[in-house]
């Protein structure tokens, strides 16, 4: 490039290693100082980046990435070493790194001193990463969601499901089934509630109970039916005709005992999401006839 005059910009891929002694670390420090040197003597811009640790979907298992390998081998069921919990690792998505590039190709990069960087780096020890890793694969038989407000959570979630075996994509429900219909718990978390699935039978009333806190929200997506108040120290019965020709929220306020009745010919399918998963040991259910 010097040879013919292209003063490009120039971006190497180099590694936190470029600071340790070793034989990578040397080779990456090498690099860099060529490129350095480079920019002095012909004024190209160069962008050198020292990488931590990248993780993301579609790296390869059991080679340069222990997230991979731990994701592959977890969704696998196979078994993963781990010799220290305690290391602490720095770590960068992957989609985190595009953005990065596609800025500094818009002349945008993220730069500090004489190197750039990918402006979010995820800090957390090698034994968390494992408990969030197997706390995913358990969330299918707990109905449990990850917490996605963690933005380390939420992409190391993503990136554990890109490692799920192609027959294992989907997990089965627990479906409460009687002869008034079935009630299936689909998702719980602690800081946003629970929802579930209620089918109805036609004919069928269900609930018939009130809440000093708990508080829901009904959405009937399939069927017509009615869902019924009354204010558990007044006689005044107020009733919202609903149907999933006219997808509609209703919120059930505390204090209000309710139920909701099957007004059609085919089964009816509420979601309900509630504020908080059911505790059997506090239900906060009480059953009062509307």
């Amino acid at each position: 490039m010097a040879k013919y005059n292209n003063n490009c910009p120039i971006m190497i891929s180099s590694s936190i290693q470029a600071e340790l002694d070793n034989p990578y670390g040397q080779s990456k420090k090498a690099g860099e100082d060529l490129l350095f040197n480079y920019s002095k003597e012909t004024g190209a811009k160069v962008l050198v980046y020292r990488f931590p640790n990248v993780f993301g979907k579609w790296c390869r298992p059991n080679y340069n990435s222990v997230v991979a390998t731990f994701c592959h081998n977890v969704a696998h069921d196979l078994p993963i070493q781990v010799n220290d919990p305690s290391v602490v690792m720095n770590l960068v998505y992957i989609d985190d790194v595009v953005s990065e590039l596609i800025n500094a190709l818009n002349d945008n990069e993220n730069k500090r001193g004489n190197y750039c960087e990918v402006p979010v780096v995820h800090t957390i020890t090698l034994g968390e990463i494992v408990d969030l890793i197997y706390s995913f694969k358990n969330s299918r038989e707990e109905r449990s969601i990850p917490d996605m407000s963690n933005p380390f959570t939420k992409k190391l979630y993503s990136t554990y499901l890109s490692y799920l075996p192609k027959n294992q994509f989907s997990y089965e429900l627990k479906m409460n089934v009687d002869h008034r219909g079935s009630f299936t718990e689909f998702i719980k978390t602690i800081e946003r509630g629970q929802v579930s699935v209620n089918v109805s039978k036609p004919g069928i009333t269900k609930g018939n109970h009130w809440h000093h806190t708990k508080n829901e929200k009904f959405l009937v997506v399939s069927g017509k039916g009615v869902i019924r108040f009354r204010k558990i120290d007044t006689d005044e019965v107020i009733e919202y005709f609903v149907s999933g020709e006219k997808l509609e929220v209703v919120d059930i306020p505390t204090g209000y005992t309710h139920n909701i009745e099957n007004l059609g010919d085919t089964d009816m399918v509420t979601i309900m999401w509630a504020n908080e998963p059911f505790d059997p040991n506090k239900p906060d259910t009480y059953y009062l006839e509307v």
